[in-house]
């Protein structure tokens, strides 16, 4: 039924590009939709056949540009899919709506990869519906039609979402696990299997790990799993109880998450390996949860990441909800043998500054609190199959060729920072807390330029032989080791947090500063853009994700001086990871603590003392009402050592005790953390 379907809708499309039934205004539109569906058919026919899989590589480039063509570099200003150029055709309601079916419909591309024949029968009658309005008048009223867009994403929900559930949690029919699995990685055509768009930084990527010895790549795997099962021993969470484990990655890396993918089976793990969403129903505005290849424009993703303002309402959240209620339902034993994610993620792109551009969709106040509202909803339910205190997670990056000339030196470098003994930095890390547990706040101060000027307050030791404020993070779920962190009181942190460039989520703040008042983001800016309401919408949208205020869910202090020198030896700084960037230095986050949604669980730190300091007086309102204690983001700004004057423990007897001046530890203990940073100006 589904394959007859699709080749009436076929056929349908076929015939749209030969008439001139709609005005002349939309007839190149629907023409250029029509070449681009007809193009996934043939694509589509040649993946069935087997005939996809034996094209030579250069083949297998010009299908990939062609399929990605029209949101590549300077092509992208006159494309449909670009909602400034759109609405400057159409007009705003119409542009935003039909550069958005532009958008929708570009999912097919992965689609006909994986053999959904359902999901492309499903876009494809889409577009003809929304045709066939426009041939009944020469302009159908604009509500019409967004209402025909608002029943595809209602009706479908239980296909796209049900399915996007489903693969998070059931290992089986897995298409990316079985393209790792099969695939002869010194053939680098298999990287066009996927479906995903294939940039040299992909291509070289995978290069690279061909050309490094097997015990190489096992060191990467082992450093990766190792990390991730460590992460249940800390936390006293049951493995054994787990039969899944979700593995995100971007294309590239496959000769390690093959052995990686042995290493979990050891422990009693299958894969789950999901791809990014590229659904309005599936992704989560412009991030990439899952697996993904290059980005092909990352302007062309920003400027849809609102996509949803087009049919969000409280009818469609509750309908979501319900189809996630009732998937969870139906799989309620796979979800509660499911791990969490293990992550390896990417760095080293050109950095990107998006465009905010007026003609693309944005939610408005009412839809903001509808957003919030299902993202602490979802939340719950996820939590209530996937215990919080029951699941762990990890993550680690390495760069890709696109961080420069050096790139092959830099990867030797990660590698060696990826695998620092944690044993030494235990014991230093052990002294920096004792010296914080002396304390009831902590003074931070900018310098050179950096005019940070903010007092955290620490959390009250009832007993200090037994119980500890911050945790030793050796290297297990965040990797690299390098840091002590803690959620810090909220009530008496106050003052200002500025650093003079940082990337939040992939995305560039120049001059950033936010002012905390008893814990709360009272005030932000930026100088991104030349007008201050576009600065704080930035920060609003890309850091609060529209909540109007966040708490300062925790307070960490970096001691990863090598991974710092190295960023400063190749001059990568600003390309370097949060992940990595955070042990470089003091960090905040803004958000849930680190303990979101396990806060009752005791946890140690390695000379066994119970971390204590896991809430706030936010987020121990769980206990009355969950939806007012977590905001499901943690977002760290880290300030490097060289924009720091000191940090300071201040002691209820006033007595202070100085961890770092001038952006050097002088905390007796603590001098071997100077060592890399005295060899750098040698």
């Amino acid at each position: 039924m589904t394959e007859m379907r699709y080749e009436l809708a076929i056929e349908r499309i076929e015939n749209i590009k030969g008439e001139n039934t709609v005005s002349e205004k939309y007839r190149d539109y629907f023409r250029t939709l029509a070449d681009f569906a007809l193009l996934v058919d043939k694509l589509k026919e040649k993946i069935e056949n087997g005939e996809y899989y034996k094209f030579s590589i250069e083949e297998l480039e010009c299908w990939n540009t062609h399929l990605y063509d029209d949101v590549l570099g300077e092509h992208y200003k006159t494309s449909y899919a670009n909602p400034a150029f759109a609405t400057e055709k159409f007009g705003i309601e119409y542009g935003r709506l039909l550069s958005f079916l532009y958008t929708e419909l570009r999912g097919v591309i992965p689609y006909a990869f994986e053999k959904k024949i359902e999901y492309l029968d499903i876009l494809f009658e889409l577009f003809i519906e929304v045709y066939n309005q426009f041939e009944e008048e020469n302009e159908p009223e604009y509500e019409h039609v967004r209402q025909t867009i608002y029943w595809y994403a209602s009706d479908y929900c239980d296909v796209f979402l049900a399915d996007r559930i489903k693969e998070q949690i059931d290992p089986e029919d897995n298409f990316a696990a079985d393209l790792i699995m099969n695939s002869d990685f010194n053939d680098v055509r298999y990287l066009y299997y996927y479906g995903e768009y294939v940039s040299e930084n992909e291509k070289r990527t995978a290069m690279h790990l061909n050309e490094l010895p097997l015990e190489t790549i096992q060191k990467m795997a082992d450093v990766y799993t190792e990390g991730y099962r460590i992460g249940f021993v800390n936390t006293g969470k049951n493995l054994s109880k787990k039969a899944t484990v979700n593995i995100r990655y971007t294309l590239g890396f496959e000769r390690v998450i093959r052995i990686a993918i042995e290493n979990f089976r050891k422990m009693g793990l299958k894969p789950t390996i999901y791809r990014a969403g590229v659904s309005v129903l599936t992704k989560r505005q412009h991030l990439k949860i899952g697996y993904y290849g290059g980005i092909a424009n990352k302007q062309y993703e920003y400027d849809h990441k609102d996509d949803q303002a087009l049919i969000l309402d409280r009818q469609f959240m509750e309908r979501k909800l319900e189809v996630m209620r009732t998937t969870y339902e139906q799989y309620k034993d796979l979800a509660r043998r499911h791990a969490g994610p293990a992550c390896m993620e990417t760095f080293g792109e050109e950095p990107f500054t998006p465009v905010s551009k007026s003609e693309a969709v944005k939610l408005n106040d009412k839809q903001k609190e509808i957003s919030l509202e299902y993202d602490s909803k979802s939340s719950q339910i996820v939590n209530s199959y996937i215990p919080g205190d029951e699941r762990s997670f990890t993550i680690v990056a390495y760069p890709v060729p696109e961080i420069g000339d050096q790139y092959e030196e830099i990867f030797d470098e990660i590698i060696k920072i990826n695998t620092l003994d944690a044993k030494v930095y235990e014991k230093v890390q052990q002294t920096i807390i004792d010296a914080l547990d002396q304390g009831t706040s902590v003074h931070i101060l900018g310098n050179n330029g950096n005019h940070t000027d903010l007092r955290v307050q620490l959390y009250k030791l009832k007993d200090p032989k037994k119980e500890t404020i911050f945790e030793n993070c050796v290297a297990d779920v965040n990797i690299p080791v390098g840091e002590v962190f803690t959620s810090p009181v909220l009530e008496g942190t106050n003052g200002v947090l500025h650093v003079s460039q940082v990337y939040l989520n992939e995305l560039l703040y120049k001059d950033l500063e936010v002012t905390f008042s008893n814990g709360m983001v009272a005030d932000y800016s930026c100088k991104n853009f030349e007008h201050e309401l576009e600065n704080k919408e930035y920060f609003l949208d890309n850091v609060l994700y529209r909540h109007p205020t966040l708490p300062l869910g925790e307070f960490a202090i970096g001691t990863n001086t090598t991974a710092y020198v190295a960023a400063k030896k190749y001059n990568i700084a600003d390309k370097m990871p949060i992940l990595i960037a955070e042990k470089m230095g003091p960090h905040f986050a803004v958000g849930d603590t680190c303990y979101s949604w396990a806060e009752d669980i005791k946890v140690y730190n390695p000379n066994g003392k119970e971390i204590v300091a896991r809430d706030n007086s936010v987020s121990i309102q769980r206990k009355e009402d969950v939806s007012a204690a977590y905001f499901h983001c943690h977002t760290d700004i880290t300030i490097p050592y060289e924009e720091l004057k000191s940090i300071t423990v201040e002691c209820a007897d006033g007595k202070e005790i100085e961890i770092i001046r001038d952006g050097i530890f002088v905390l007796p203990g603590t001098e071997i953390l100077n060592e890399p940073l005295k060899n750098s100006n040698k």
